[in-house]
């Protein structure tokens, strides 16, 4: 009998050949021009015909950040290249290939026989593939939480977690905050493009005004603030938030102009710290602030809260840390916001799922649990035997880890440089909890890579600047508005319904179903 078996799906039917290829020496401007002309995302760095590294569309975005950005021509490849790159051969089973660029994070891997170059095979090619086979072919290889996979195109941002990266557009995130404005941010993350200074003064005249909460909302706020025994102050701003929706009419995108959802993302992004400081003052029996017109952003954030315009210091402080956490890839909130844009539900809706997935304690919940394990330690003295105790019985750390990042977080980091700018003194005991934390998870969890997140030294830089530990989540979520609103426009501009398939694990079907029993 003849053998009816298939081959399984090899990388040699799909990869991309001929590849694009640079030698160590050629520089980066050369690169780019061969990735431009090709229109590929990658080249391939030969030296005597043997792989030795790789650049990528996501290093050249590195470059741009970098001073050496205006100069190209004089920037070696070798310098910028990935030298330890990965390769799989034609033979690679199509599934093997989509595990480990799952895996590792990886867009493109190059394909060697015999220590030769003869293809490449990247993400495009697999997804490619994937909606031309069945869908259970690939099911049993999607990891876990959908880590390493990429679901979406995007223009808005990304995160590169081996090198400790994040930029926002082609910026990095970290540079913009140390040289922009919040609303120069938002500008970019909006516009596509950093404001001149006409533009800024438009943007500001036309965000401004959106502060104010409607009239028929405002006699409903008190009720809000005072429902129930626990006051929870997102769970309170997100009702709220509903309810301007639908005073403000927020229809399906589907049924509106681009430019209507466009006027709606402002107005989120604008009105929702003054919600937040609203219902936080009603619920300590305080009057609401009304918004300062002349306030940035930032600055009126502080300002609705205390009644008072705060210092520079503060306004800085707050700003750089609302322009830090504005976007941060497809995060479970992001991602939220976007599978919801996708069914052409409204933005309101969107955005109220953002913000549920907002409220778990894995994704926003954390930084003032960060400065309770900080209050908990107490001394110096108390710091290994506390940390130990906690790792050794598989406990969470909290304010320490990250799901993308395998090196330092540059948001922490850099809050950490704005925590010293504010109380140098009062900081420095949080820097020995970092480092013995650090130097005790690489002991007793060696491999793990686990370092400081942003939430560590956010919720030190909150707390310095008097806010209450309540509205440190709210806080992340005022800035977080411009990212989930930039992704909802970028969905609703390019819209696929976002419709993922499980993988069955139960007890095979069909099973027989046995008649009722008789009472």
């Amino acid at each position: 009998m003849a053998n009816t078996a298939t081959k399984a799906p090899a990388v040699e039917d799909i990869m991309s050949r001929p590849v694009v290829t640079a030698n160590p020496t050629n520089s980066v401007a050369t690169c780019a021009g061969l990735m431009n002309d090709a229109h590929v995302g990658s080249v391939v760095v030969l030296d005597d015909g043997r792989v030795v590294g790789i650049l990528t569309e996501r290093d050249l975005v590195r470059l741009a950040a970098t001073r050496y950005g205006s100069d190209w021509t004089r920037s070696p490849v070798k310098e910028w290249m990935h030298e330890e790159v990965d390769t799989i051969g034609p033979e690679t089973a199509i599934s093997d290939a989509f595990r480990t660029i799952s895996e590792r994070g990886y867009r493109h891997l190059p394909v060697v026989s015999n220590g030769a170059l003869v293809g490449i095979v990247t993400m495009r090619d697999l997804m490619r593939q994937a909606r031309i086979q069945p869908a259970d072919r690939y099911a049993g290889e999607v990891p876990k939480g959908l880590e390493g996979l990429a679901v979406a195109e995007t223009e808005i941002g990304d995160v590169r977690g081996q090198q400790g990266f994040f930029h926002y557009r082609q910026y990095s995130g970290v540079d913009l905050a140390e040289k922009r404005s919040f609303e120069d941010v938002w500008h970019l993350m909006f516009e596509g493009e950093l404001p001149t200074a006409a533009q800024a003064k438009a943007f500001r005249e036309e965000t401004v005004p959106l502060r104010g909460i409607p009239a028929a909302v405002k006699p409903l706020l008190p009720g809000i603030a005072t429902l129930g025994k626990n006051f929870v102050p997102l769970q309170a701003a997100k009702a709220a938030y509903s309810l301007v929706c639908n005073e403000l009419g927020f229809k399906t995108w589907l049924e509106i102009e681009r430019s209507e959802l466009r006027d709606q993302a402002l107005r989120t992004v604008a009105i929702f710290p003054t919600l937040v400081t609203a219902l936080y003052r009603l619920n300590q029996a305080l009057e609401p602030v009304e918004p300062n017109l002349e306030l940035s952003h930032a600055a009126n954030y502080l300002y609705m809260l205390t009644g008072e315009v705060p210092s520079p210091e503060r306004a800085r402080a707050v700003e750089q840390y609302l322009m830090l956490t504005i976007d941060h890839g497809l995060n479970a909130s992001t991602f939220s916001a976007r599978v919801i844009t996708s069914t052409g539900a409204d933005l309101g809706s969107a955005i109220a799922g953002a913000l549920g997935a907002l409220s778990g304690p894995l994704h926003g919940g954390a930084p003032s649990l960060a400065l309770k394990m900080l209050a908990e330690i107490g001394t110096r003295e108390n710091a290994d035997p506390w940390l130990r105790e906690r790792v050794l019985a598989g406990q969470r750390l909290m304010g320490f880890g990250h799901r993308v990042y395998k090196t330092d977080d540059p948001r922490s980091t850099m809050l950490r440089g704005v925590a010293e700018r504010l109380d140098g003194e009062r900081v420095e005991f949080a820097k020995f909890i970092e480092k013995r934390a650090v130097e005790i998870l690489e002991e007793l969890k060696p491999g793990r890579a686990l370092y400081p997140n942003v939430e560590f030294y956010a919720g030190i830089v909150m707390n310095m600047i008097g806010m209450p530990d309540t509205l440190f989540t709210p806080t992340f979520a005022c800035s977080r508005m411009v990212g989930w609103t930039a992704h909802i426009l970028e969905q609703a501009a390019d819209n696929r319904l976002i419709r993922p398939s499980g993988h069955y694990i139960g007890p095979e079907p069909p099973a027989p179903v046995p008649d009722a029993e008789a009472s």
